[in-house]
């Protein structure tokens, strides 16, 4: 059987929308994300997708399904975006939310548990600004490399969410004498980590698999940033938009290439955000419906698709 492949965007708490899609394969294929794919790849709330749908419960199963994680960022998300209003006051001389309730959520939910661990192979992007360099939280290496190369899952999760501007960095330990890692999101370079995973992936399998990939995005921003503003943006203004433009044009031009090199053995489910907000940090209830009713259309307007793909995966 080729090699399954399940890559994630960045988005915040727009990772509600491929949540959504996930529940629904995993309701149709009658099986966990974990035994529906060989590889999860993850950035930022993609990452912490993968690491909650691979991440070991009791006998040897997934601690969380896809429903449960859609239910986390309902129930979570203003814990993690705390009011906004005042988010936007402290962003003027610091990062515009304080860490604590992400990292307490992810404590909470993803305990003790450790990368080599997963129960599926996982990639989840970072990038070390200390050393200037992409670092790829990978569960293989972990588990051959453990004491250097094996970290707890809720502290990869943190490093790949570190949004700057919305999060400090995270600070993870390197095997001396290699300084500690300082790590932000990974959608600086990779906000859609599928291309990524092809090319780990055919490293391991030494390029003889011809794999399958399914991509799941977190919606399109559909919000034009004209001329006449953009113009006089200055420093600050253009801190406020340049995170969205990055992590969107890098999810395009993945797109674009693996469309090209996978051609039918590739499946992208995105959307337009036309209900919901583009808001990376809009966890108000209205939104997280709406966000919901976005994954919702991603499954209708994708249905036949979806269905090759669960006789696919469960073949």
């Amino acid at each position: 059987m080729a090699t399954r492949i399940l890559s994630i965007d960045g988005g915040g708490i727009r990772g509600v929308i491929p949540a959504m899609v996930l529940t629904h394969l995993e309701e149709r294929c009658g099986k966990p994300v974990a035994e529906l794919f060989d590889v999860v790849a993850g950035t930022s709330t993609g990452g912490i997708l993968a690491l909650g749908l691979t991440c070991p419960g009791a006998e040897g199963r997934p601690r969380y399904s896809a429903q449960d994680m859609v239910d986390l960022y309902a129930e979570e998300g203003e814990t993690i975006f705390p009011s906004r209003r005042f988010a936007i006051l402290r962003q003027l001389h610091d990062e515009k939310y304080s860490a604590e309730g992400l990292e307490e959520v992810l404590k909470r939910k993803l305990g003790d548990a450790r990368l080599k661990d997963a129960l599926t192979d996982v990639l989840v992007t970072s990038y070390d600004i200390g050393r200037r360099q992409p670092l790829f939280f990978r569960s293989v290496r972990a588990k051959d490399e453990p004491e250097e190369h094996d970290f707890a899952m809720r502290d990869v999760a943190r490093a790949t969410s570190a949004a700057p501007t919305y999060f400090e960095p995270a600070r993870l330990p390197a095997k001396p004498p290699h300084p500690a890692y300082t790590l932000v999101d990974g959608g600086v370079f990779a906000n859609n980590p599928a291309m990524c995973a092809l090319v780990d992936r055919s490293t391991v399998g030494g390029g003889q698999d011809e794999p399958t990939m399914v991509s799941l995005g977190t919606g399109v921003l559909t919000r034009s940033l004209s001329y006449a503003d953009a113009k006089h943006w200055g420093l600050i203004g253009w801190g406020r938009h340049v995170l969205d433009i990055v992590f969107d044009g890098v999810s395009d031009t993945v797109d674009y290439q693996l469309a090209t090199l996978l051609g039918e053995r590739y499946l992208r489910l995105q959307t337009d955000l036309d209900k919901a907000s583009d808001d990376l940090d809009d966890a108000s209830e209205d939104n997280v419906d709406q966000l919901k009713l976005e994954g919702e259309d991603v499954i209708k307007d994708n249905a036949a698709a979806l269905e090759r793909l669960c006789e696919r995966l469960s073949g």
